[in-house]
């Protein structure tokens, strides 16, 4: 490959890593940029998990064998293994040596290669691949991970040209790995409320209507719960904003808690004293009984007055719910009649028979001033 081509290639790979939308789009674009650039069969891009001591595969791309899946859930292997991560390249560094590729092939030493760790030549021919060049990954200064690019049996062993090139690689890598750190931390941001930690309005509105595209085209349940922390204008105005803050907080854990009684469900604060739990797919009851235990927590708390709740289903008598506002105001309305009894339990829309007064009142026409709930007309 000559400087052009090469130069064409670090573009290429450098362009697929700023065009991924999410981390994994970012890995396999890194894999199969290198793995084009480098001329080989197979590549893989694995990260160092310090606190576990192991070096975990986050993507495999090109020839892949029969226990090499894409996106491996479970494949890792002890760094003990694979030391060069942890020795050989902190001792070049020590020496004042940069963090570059080396190539191991499948003959060992025999192939005029000069090898390091035996287990990349036990793993070169157990998985029939000729040789490969493996770059090292260093982020903010420290060893990340590492490229790893094979070539099949019977094509040219990578030369030292290729351990260079590849080192420019993992460099270009390196940056758009940091790139994608802070598009993620940047969405991280957008969707998550700041005072909590769990989702906010926005991200509800994103899976909400994922979520609903999901009931019209199969059938999936779309559960919502919403409820209003009571008290929490009167701990403000009595204890102070930074005891509020406490309080709003606290309930958001005993939220999130109660949610992970429902596999999959999105906990989420939407503003002010306002809270949300979304689920898709689970029993309309399992999301009551996770509501009704919210309520229990929620009244044993030492700050707040409990909290009123209400809960739509699709799963319930609730009538047709084409959109995302219908089931908020369903759920809103569950919630409004559950404060107005003071109830310590979850109102469900839907379950007071053919003329349900939730359904009925969630259904009027809405007065002429900007309705109450903030999520049902106004901005948050």
């Amino acid at each position: 490959m000559g400087d052009d081509e090469r130069l064409a290639a670090v573009v290429a790979l450098a362009q697929g890593m700023a065009a991924a939308h999410t981390a994994e789009d970012s890995w396999q674009a890194a894999a199969l940029g290198a793995c084009h650039a480098l001329d080989g069969s197979f590549a893989a891009l694995s990260v160092w998990e310090r606190e576990l001591g192991r070096l975990r595969v986050l993507v495999n791309v090109g020839d892949r064998r029969p226990d090499e899946e894409e996106f491996p859930e479970a494949e890792s292997y002890p760094v003990h293994q694979f030391p060069e991560i942890t020795e050989f390249l902190h001792e070049r560094w020590a020496g004042g040596g940069g963090p570059n590729a080396w190539v191991e092939a499948a003959e060992g030493t025999a192939a005029g290669v000069p090898g390091y760790f035996h287990q990349r030549v036990a793993a070169l021919r157990r998985r029939g691949r000729g040789c490969c060049v493996v770059a090292p990954v260093v982020l903010h200064g420290r060893a990340w991970g590492e490229v790893y690019v094979a070539r099949a049996v019977g094509s040219p062993v990578f030369g030292r040209a290729d351990a260079d090139f590849a080192t420019v690689l993992a460099a270009v890598v390196a940056a758009g790995l940091a790139q994608t750190e802070r598009l993620e931390e940047a969405r991280r941001l957008a969707y998550t409320d700041a005072l909590t930690g769990l989702a906010n309005r926005r991200a509800v509105d994103v899976h909400l209507d994922e979520a609903l595209e999901r009931h019209r085209t199969g059938g999936a349940v779309v559960s919502l719960v919403v409820c209003d922390l009571n008290g929490l204008k009167r701990v403000n105005d009595t204890k102070g904003h930074a005891v509020g803050d406490r309080l709003l907080e606290r309930f958001g854990s005993v939220l999130s808690l109660c949610g992970a009684m429902v596999p999959g469900a999105l906990a989420a604060r939407l503003g002010g004293d306002e809270f949300c739990l979304l689920a898709v797919g689970a029993a309309a009851d399992d999301v009551v009984k996770a509501a009704d235990e919210l309520c229990r927590r929620a009244g044993e708390l030492e700050l707040g007055e409990g909290v009123a709740c209400g809960v739509a289903s699709t799963a319930d008598p609730i009538g047709p719910v084409a959109d995302a506002r219908r089931l908020f105001r369903l759920a809103d309305a569950a919630q409004y009649r559950a404060k107005a009894m003071r109830a310590d339990r979850p109102v469900v829309a839907g379950r007071e028979g053919p003329d349900d007064p939730v359904v009925r009142l969630a259904d009027e026409p809405p007065p002429a001033r900007a309705e109450r709930r903030r999520f049902r007309g106004r901005n948050p």
